[in-house]
């Protein structure tokens, strides 16, 4: 019995190699449907070998020799051979209120043979996800963001936008017809709603309020700058901001985050959860208001503290009261002395209106 055709409308995307995916999408964007950031699976239409949860999961996929009820076990969404619908689908509900998107990656690593080999991605702008799901593998009110693109066995495939899209909330990814992909990256901007109340006190920095970790003296151990903004405290080290042990005097890493929208800081929390052994000696935050598209520099000398040096502790919570409430920033800055490991940055304060 033949498949029905269902006909994608043309976007124009450049197709990255894989060694250049993680360039070309950060620092500047964030991946929308993270596991870490609140994205869910909503609906598939099958998922008999391995779940669709796995694609949002924020580690590399890797390889196991164990044999599960259904076969082998699988690191990524694997459905069932000989779909007789056009393709197999899984709906996902970004992490953020709504996001606009630059880039797509889609990971096969480890699936040879059973990889998918093509996939699409749609998107909507929709406050209910019961209507969402309703429109299962159908048309509904889609909106084309990558149209049918091949896939070839284990490796990393990555596009680029040839512009940024509308706000989307949902992503429906298609697999032409059935098979299996390990992992599925969404990267773009955070568009958050922020509070009505302009004195409402909240997150400037966190990512779903489109807070962004913009540079950094290093990262290592696996870890990445911007864990700093992710929500909760994480399930362990991997998920926070790790340095190099420094071995040289007078050391200091730094990070710079750009808050979601210029505010005035109230009050900053540091937490070294999980950091038990490798946290750092002391730290320092400072904030500054910078209108220029790149930058700031961490040398800048308009940085003005927000803290005093404090000293860091193992596993805590550190909160403190800005020394500057009254002033608008639009960036911070990280200092940790001489090197060590963060889990999280909270930078609480108002919008500046």
């Amino acid at each position: 019995m033949p498949r029905l055709r269902y006909e994608l409308a043309d976007v124009e995307a450049t197709p990255i190699p894989a060694d250049n995916i993680d360039s070309t999408f950060s620092p500047q964007c964030i991946d929308l449907i993270s596991f870490q950031l609140g994205g869910r699976v909503l609906a598939v239409s099958d998922e008999w070998f391995a779940p669709a949860t796995n694609l949002l999961l924020p580690k590399r996929p890797i390889y196991s020799e164990k044999q599960i009820f259904t076969g082998q076990w699988m690191d990524g969404w694997e459905s069932r051979r000989h779909n007789k619908s056009p393709f197999d689908y899984t709906i996902i509900r970004l992490g953020v209120s709504s996001g606009t998107i630059e880039g797509i990656e889609i990971d096969t690593t480890f699936f040879k043979g059973n990889e998918a080999p093509a996939i699409s991605v749609e998107g909507c702008f929709s406050g209910s996800g019961e209507d969402v799901v309703s429109w299962k593998g159908d048309r509904g009110k889609w909106e084309v963001i990558l149209g049918r693109q091949p896939c070839g066995p284990s490796q990393r495939h990555g596009w680029k936008l040839a512009s940024s899209t509308n706000r989307f909330t949902h992503v429906r990814l298609n697999m032409y017809p059935d098979g299996g992909i390990a992992r599925f990256r969404l990267y773009g901007k955070a568009v958050p709603i922020f509070p009505e109340d302009v004195e409402a006190v909240f997150d400037l920095a966190a990512m779903q309020n489109g807070g962004m970790a913009v540079s950094w003296s290093d990262q290592e151990f696996g870890t990445l700058t911007s864990n700093l903004l992710l929500p909760g405290r994480g399930p362990d080290m991997a998920d926070g901001w790790e340095t190099s042990r420094s071995r040289t005097e007078d050391h200091v890493d730094w990070a710079v985050v750009k808050l979601g929208t210029r505010g005035k800081i109230k009050s900053l929390l540091l937490d070294t959860s999980h950091f038990r052994g490798n946290y750092p000696d002391q730290a320092q935050i400072a904030g500054i208001d910078f209108e220029g598209e790149t930058g700031p520099e961490a040398s800048d000398e308009r940085w003005r503290n927000l803290t005093q040096l404090f000293d860091c502790g193992p596993d805590e919570e550190r909160p403190m009261e800005s020394l500057i409430p009254d002033q608008a920033f639009t960036h911070v800055k990280l200092s940790i002395f001489p090197d060590g490991g963060v889990k999280r940055l909270r930078v609480f304060g108002v919008r500046a209106i």
